[in-house]
């Protein structure tokens, strides 16, 4: 088969003509094209909830119904309340500044959910049931707490208690007495912690004094083994000490190089001899001796040297040498001791010093331990001494207030009940439920939306298959009242043969408007549709015609026999000898549709030597068109639309009508359509809205891609949403289309 002219398409204009366009007939070479989804636009949002209407009106209405019943038939119920301020507005604390042991009256926050608890509980109401049941006997502590609601006003100090009762003066009755219950308890309480918190005190005091005691006598102590009286004073008495001894120790460490410099010089012959200029009766001796040397000389002048003035002279000087040799030996060992002495008398001083230095500075090494130390002790005795002094005036502001009968609590709010009941809220309550079942219905519509895996529009199937959409056909259970309109068309069927061959297919199509009149417009869009799919699969091919056609579906029960027999009633209209061929050998519908009997169809044809003219049959009112019925259900249908017979059957047939139509069983899970759609022009897929399932469509939309059949394309049936988009159509353009023909 060849492919259609892309040029020549078919749609019905604004009178009811058949216009060929390039917009309305698919190619039949079109490509697999992946479409993404787009599951949270505003379209399908409003298709699914049109689609489950019914389900939230259902829903909607159910809801409502109860919530309206069970509204007006609630009891009348009032609510009065009263307020108490649990802590004053100056968050200061009034009991000083020490904590007491499970106290909350020292404390500037209280634990409110805490309270509240206690409020409820049943250790604390068992108190003041005997005074409410006094009155009314009925009341129980369960009764009481599930009409009693306690609870803190958003982030303030208020707590507002509200009850809500029938019977207004029991309403009364309990707020009056809770209220005085509370402010009684409030300052029971309190006086029970007041005496806790003296009690403490009283037990922390001797023991709190005692700790002042020791830390006194430590100090003193302290002050007594160091001499430390103030660490900076003596920090800075140390500090110039050691800066002193360093100093005297500088001066001796400079004397003692000094005496050892002396010593070092008078153990050197100049060193001697410079010592010896300092001593006075060697210089007397050294003066005696450079005197008789003179005297010498001058005698040598005048004597000879062994003249007895020169031998006196002589005598004199040689005994005065040895007393200046004498005098120079005591001189130098005399002053080689001292300065040994002085030297010996320096290193000690020396060391001394350094012991003392040493000893200081290691006293001011400990000065900063002793200063922690010191004040470490401080500290802690005026800690110790603040705690004594915040403890004894604590016991007498306790004593104070253990001696007024002031209430902690304060009644801001008298207890009051409202004139109008709280329930029931009709308003309130029916908008609630409004809400509430629009969103119950919404939310069961989604879910059976999400399990309801079909398609339920037709622009949803042309978005999702990869196949030619080639037409759509509306919902319409009178469809079966169709065979009679025929015959309406009948009269002019010669008629209709000479316009086909004079003016074609849109001849036909306009003399048979104007002879179908209110019949094909009170009920045909089907009819209209029938034509348009008709068309465009006429127009596949321009070259050839299509001579025989294969019409199946994905699943039982998607419409495929019934749109295969009206479109074999269609063709037979338009003037073409039309077979119908009921190839579905397993579940046979065309003889119910077709109202003839099935007695002998294909199956005794293909199993016996019977002619085949003996089971054609003729539609009655429609000489053109031919019926062939299943007949005997076979045990192996596959076998036999498989055989040769069956192929020469299928050349009969093409070659004595100009169109065949095989009706054929659903693809998914069975062969036979697979078997019967090669050896025809092509093969009809039908997928019925709101009933095919997508992934059985999918999968077998998969299948067909490797599979010899030529898949002209599909047909969306049972379409809801054409019918309304028609009815303006139909009404509309009735007498324009009546004047036209």
């Amino acid at each position: 088969m060849s492919n259609q002219n892309p040029g020549q398409m078919s749609k019905a204009n604004e009178n009811g003509r058949l216009i060929i366009t390039p917009e309305t007939l698919p190619t039949q070479n079109i490509p697999y094209l992946e479409v993404e989804e787009d599951d949270g636009s505003l379209k399908d949002f409003l298709g699914i909830i049109r689609r489950r209407a019914l389900v939230i009106v259902g829903v909607v209405s159910v809801v409502m119904a109860y919530v309206t019943y069970s509204t007006l038939n609630s009891k009348t119920i009032y609510q009065g309340s009263f307020q108490l301020l649990v802590e004053p507005v100056n968050s200061d604390s009034s009991l000083g500044q020490i904590p007491l042991p499970d106290s909350s009256i020292a404390k500037s926050n209280l634990d409110y959910a805490s309270q509240i608890q206690v409020l409820r509980s049943e250790e604390l109401i068992k108190d003041v049931l005997p005074k409410l049941k006094s009155s009314h006997p009925d009341i129980t502590y369960k009764t009481l707490i599930n009409n009693l609601t306690i609870r803190r006003l958003g982030s303030t100090k208020v707590i507002e208690i509200s009850y809500k009762n029938p019977d207004r003066k029991k309403i009364d009755l309990v707020l009056e007495t809770l209220s005085k219950f509370y402010l009684d308890y409030s300052l029971d309480k309190r006086k029970t912690k007041l005496n806790q918190g003296l009690q403490f005190v009283e037990d922390q005091l001797p023991a709190i004094r005692n700790r002042v005691a020791q830390l006194q006598q430590k100090l003193q102590i302290f002050r007594q083994r160091y001499d430390f009286l103030d660490p900076e004073n003596q920090s800075s008495a140390v500090a110039s000490q050691l800066q002193k001894l360093e100093e005297e120790r500088l001066g001796i460490d400079q004397q003692l190089a000094s005496a050892r410099a002396t010593y070092i010089s008078l153990s050197t012959p100049e060193g001697q001899k410079a010592t010896l200029n300092d001593a006075s009766i060697y210089s007397q001796l050294i003066s005696q001796l450079r005197q008789l040397e003179s005297q010498l000389s001058a005698e040598l002048v005048r004597f000879q040297p062994d003249s007895p003035s020169i031998a006196v002279l002589e005598e004199k000087r040689q005994n005065l040498l040895p007393l200046i040799e004498d005098e120079q030996k005591r001189y130098i060992g005399l002053k080689l001791a001292e300065a040994m002495s002085a030297i010996q008398l320096l290193e000690v001083k020396s060391q001394e010093l350094a012991r003392v230095e040493q000893q200081t500075r290691q006293k001011f090494q400990q000065l900063p331990i002793l200063a922690r130390e010191y004040s470490e002790i401080q500290r802690n005795l005026q800690l110790a001494n603040e705690s004594l002094n915040r403890f004894l005036a604590t016991r007498e502001n306790l004593v104070i207030q253990v001696a007024q009968t002031e209430l902690p609590w304060e009644l801001i709010q008298a207890p009051t009940r409202g004139e109008l009941p709280i329930l029931p809220n009709i308003p309130q309550n029916l908008l609630m439920g409004l809400f509430s079942s629009l969103a119950m219905g919404v939310g069961i519509g989604f879910l059976l939306e999400k399990l309801d895996n079909t398609y339920h529009d037709v622009a949803s199937l042309k978005e999702k298959i990869k196949l030619p959409f080639l037409g759509t056909l509306p919902i319409d259970k009178s469809i079966v009242g169709y065979q009679s309109s025929y015959s309406n068309l009948i009269a002019s069927e010669s008629e209709s043969r000479i316009n086909i061959q004079k003016n074609g297919l849109l001849s036909v199509f306009r003399r048979q408007s104007a002879n179908a009149a209110n019949n094909y417009y009170g009920q045909g869009l089907f009819w209209e549709s029938l034509q348009v799919l008709y068309a465009n699969i006429q127009l596949l091919n321009s070259d050839q015609p299509i001579r025989s056609l294969t019409v199946s579906s994905t699943m039982p029960g998607d419409g495929k026999t019934t749109v295969s027999f009206h479109l074999a009633q269609i063709a037979a209209a338009l003037g073409k000898r039309v077979l119908l061929v009921d190839g579905d050998l397993r579940r046979a519908q065309v003889h119910k549709l077709s109202g003839l009997n099935n007695f002998l169809g294909l199956s005794n044809v293909l199993t016996s030597n019977m002619p085949v003219e003996q089971v054609i049959q003729q539609l009655p009112d429609m000489d053109l068109l031919s019926v062939i019925t299943a007949g005997s259900a076979p045990p192996d249908p596959a076998r036999l639309l498989s055989s040769d017979k069956m192929k020469q059957l299928m050349e009969y047939f093409n070659e004595n009508f100009d169109l065949v139509i095989y009706d054929a069983p659903p693809m998914l899970g069975l062969v036979d359509a697979r078997l019967l759609a090669p050896q025809t022009d092509g093969m009809l897929l039908v997928v019925r809205i709101d009933k095919t399932d997508k992934s059985a469509l999918m999968q077998l939309q998969d299948s067909l891609r490797n599979s010899p059949i030529n898949v002209l394309g599909v047909v969306a049936n049972g379409d809801r949403q054409k019918l309304t988009s028609y009815n303006y159509y139909y009404s509309a353009g009735r007498e324009a289309r009546q004047s036209e023909f």
